[in-house]
């Protein structure tokens, strides 16, 4: 076992069930698993003092329980986890309604597991959240340095905030190379978008500075599907309403995930991660912007993501034309579009060629 294999295995976990058989089943899951800190308790109500005691690095939660159930548990817990720290919230229920999952989620569960459950569902789930807590501390950490440098030695911030960057920079990657292999994208994927996204920022006029910073901050555009949960996420078919509702909540995940920066490249991988869908008419998510209040790098990412989108193949979709997918660029100019991007796409048709071919899946 590895040093970061020992760091999960002492992962702080506590196991809420208003049912004792149920709690030491999911005791002796984790513990034959090699969990060696692991906490429990029947009383909902004692949920919220014990986290402020112990801290703990992920919740296993049962949503039906009397006196309080886990949706009255989460709004407690909201009054004293920090809004800067991350702590996983793994749903249990018996329940599968689509209604029970959204209140969840909005009350601040990041997956569910359905009872009945088999051990390795359960142990799956409990890794993955770990693993997402595990990149928000370490970003934390480094959040922590950033700011001891700077008032320590300013003389040398240029060459600590490079370091610290890149630090910074890699964690939101990988957690944005996590979401694209859970909904089955490759990486070349975000490769030929970001490279798109840096030709119409070149031939748009707006500078080398912001075209490098755009070719590498939007890669980091869909990181909040990494919040999104699997069996939204990994649809093979048609999203019906409610569970397009869950999937729109990426955006807003995404620019959580990535969080407030000093840096450029990161505050525009930000705006691009909650931008990137809405749409020139307004008629977008999450917020309804329209037009030029939409900012310029959402709008260009828009372009450049639907365009690789639709020319990709999928295991629920084939692969569009390249002249279907640039006629469905122009037909909705105007609406999803801004017009004056989309003739600029069109002049730089063939440079986007170009780097599809050379980046091919």
């Amino acid at each position: 076992m590895n040093i970061q294999e020992n760091k999960t295995k002492s992962s702080r976990i506590l196991v809420v069930d208003d049912n004792a058989v149920n709690v030491r089943l999911l005791e002796d899951i984790l513990a034959q698993s090699g969990y060696s800190n692991v906490f429990s308790t029947t009383d909902p109500t004692e949920v919220a003092p014990l986290h402020v005691k112990w801290n703990f690095d992920i919740i296993l939660l049962d949503i039906r329980m009397p006196k309080l159930d886990g949706f009255g548990v989460m709004r407690q817990l909201k009054e004293v986890i920090p809004p800067e720290d991350y702590v996983p919230i793994l749903a249990i229920t018996a329940e599968t309604d689509m209604e029970t999952r959204l209140r969840a989620l909005k009350e601040g569960a990041k997956d569910f597991i359905n009872k009945p459950y088999s051990q390795l569902e359960a142990l799956n789930r409990i890794a993955n959240l770990l693993e997402v807590r595990a990149l928000y501390t370490e970003r934390q950490r480094q959040n922590v340095l950033l700011e001891v440098k700077v008032r320590e030695r300013t003389l040398q911030l240029e060459a600590q905030n490079l370091t610290l960057e890149d630090t910074r920079l890699e964690i939101i990657r990988r957690l944005g190379r996590a979401g694209e292999y859970r909904d089955n994208e490759t990486g070349m994927h975000v490769i030929r978008m970001s490279k798109g996204c840096k030709e119409i920022a070149l031939a748009a006029g707006l500078g080398e500075e912001f075209a490098e910073n755009i070719h590498r901050a939007s890669p980091m555009h869909d990181v909040g599907k990494i919040g999104v949960p699997d069996n939204v996420l990994l649809k093979p078919g048609k999203l019906d309403a409610d569970e397009w509702d869950i999937m729109k909540t990426h955006a807003a995940m995404g620019a959580d995930i990535i969080g407030d920066a000093e840096f450029d490249i990161l505050n525009m991988a930000r705006t691009i991660a909650i931008t990137h869908h809405e749409k020139f008419d307004g008629s977008g998510y999450p917020n309804g912007l329209a037009g030029e209040d939409i900012p310029i790098e959402g709008r260009i990412a828009a372009i450049s993501d639907v365009f690789d989108a639709l020319t990709s193949e999928r295991p629920y979709k084939e692969a569009w034309p390249v002249e279907q997918a640039q006629q469905y660029i122009n037909d909705n100019s105007g609406t999803h579009f801004d017009p004056t991007l989309v003739r600029i796409f069109n002049d730089i048709f063939g440079e986007i060629l170009t780097i599809r071919n050379a980046y091919a899946d």
